[in-house]
């Protein structure tokens, strides 16, 4: 494995642990607000260490495609955040359950943006809907605990030609 990818993974690793910590934020909607904030945050400084040029309205857009492109997880998180509005009970499950899926889809994220920048790809030529069934696999595979790593450019390159 490359040193900008063992980088690149401590990058990731790094914001995961922020979003799951902004998961624990007990208001509805301000913590996926932070969440996504730590995501561009990453994919900013993903793009520094790939020397590409960044555009926090790009990245915006491409993270809202891609977790709308993934209904389910978007859905999930948004009636996870909603949970905390249920005195109690609610706010319990909210608590314990939306951490795991921020640190998960910002995984995912990070992997994404990795995956585009090692084949060559700047914010520009990002296509949210070629990503789509990546995102989803690296998704799971954050969500399952499998693979601490974001994978090396093969492994990569064949599950998005597998998509």
């Amino acid at each position: 494995m490359s040193e900008r990818i063992e980088k690149a993974n401590a990058l990731i690793r790094r914001y995961s642990y922020w979003s799951a910590g902004f998961g624990l934020i007990p208001v509805p909607v301000v913590d996926l607000a932070a969440i996504t904030g730590t995501q561009i945050k990453m994919v900013h400084a993903l793009s520094g260490l790939y020397g590409r040029e960044f555009s926090e309205d790009r990245v915006r857009a491409a993270i809202g495609a891609l977790a709308g492109a993934a209904v389910p997880i978007a859905v999930g998180a948004g009636t996870v955040s909603a949970l905390k509005t249920v005195p109690v009970l609610g706010q319990i499950a909210g608590t314990l359950a939306l951490p795991a899926l921020a640190m998960a889809a910002t995984v995912a994220v990070g992997r994404v943006f990795v995956h585009h920048f090692e084949a060559g790809g700047t914010l520009l030529d990002f296509d949210p809907e070629k990503m789509k069934a990546y995102f989803e696999a690296e998704f799971n595979r954050a969500k399952d605990g499998s693979g601490a790593d974001a994978p090396t450019s093969a492994a990569a390159s064949e599950t998005q030609s597998a998509a």
